[in-house]
């Protein structure tokens, strides 16, 4: 059987024994190298994917470091809203109300709310859609809609064009003033949220929506399975400790 890759390491530690002023030998080893994946191409291949998840491997370990470093601020900034403050296993989502996933993750979320009360689920607005995502995440963070966080973020999460006229309907429709909560979404504290929250998932190196982070794992993307897999491993880490 043949064994591509070994066989290009072996072309390559040839070519480090080569004098850097042969250039003649020089030629001849990339004519060989070259030969060689002209005739084996899958080789290429095999080499990207192993880069791939070298890389993969790479920017998990830098997660974890990330997500250690900045535990106290993913978890615990008592600006943030959050369900079920009392649990004792902490999923943070990082979302924006004009993300098609996160209107499909939404829905998971809520169940893991409603049937998961040791879980606390810390919510990070991470408006990246634009302006109507900023206006709506700085409204979310006055302290009138944090009072009706589930209500509105359920009504949000099921609104398929949020624009300003929706999001008026919804502040309504859970009994708050609009031109009074759009006022108080000016408070040079919630822009400051705002930008500290870009900060720390820049710096987790989170650059969409939804993102997930629970224990030591960042899951980046709707994969509500990895997240639900996820608190099972963690309540029964929490358990064993």
């Amino acid at each position: 059987m043949r064994k591509p890759l070994p066989v290009l390491a072996a072309l390559c530690a040839s070519a480090l024994a080569l004098s850097a002023c042969d250039r003649a030998s020089d030629d001849a080893f990339g004519e060989r190298v070259r030969a060689y994946l002209i005739e084996n191409p899958e080789v290429i291949e095999e080499a990207v994917q192993a880069l791939g998840k070298k890389r993969e491997t790479e920017a998990a370990q830098a997660a974890v470091s990330a997500i250690e470093a900045n535990r106290a601020a993913l978890e615990r900034d008592p600006r943030d809203f959050v369900a079920n403050p009392d649990g004792a296993i902490t999923l943070t989502e990082f979302f924006d109300y004009r993300c098609g996933y996160c209107k499909i993750a939404a829905t998971e979320i809520q169940k893991i709310i409603e049937t998961n009360p040791d879980v606390r689920v810390v919510f990070k607005e991470f408006p990246i859609f634009g302006e109507q995502s900023d206006e709506t995440a700085a409204i979310m963070l006055t302290d009138a809609a944090k009072a009706k966080t589930l209500e509105l973020h359920e009504l949000l999460m099921a609104e398929k064009s949020l624009d300003d006229a929706a999001l008026d309907r919804h502040l309504t429709a859970v009994g708050l003033n609009p031109a009074a909560v759009r006022e108080a979404a000016k408070a040079p504290a919630i822009q400051q949220q705002l930008a500290d929250t870009h900060e720390l998932a820049q710096t987790l190196g989170i650059n969409g929506t939804p993102a997930f982070v629970i224990g030591d794992r960042l899951i980046s993307g709707a994969d509500m399975e990895a997240v639900k897999a996820a608190i099972v491993n963690a309540k029964a880490a929490n358990l064993g400790s």
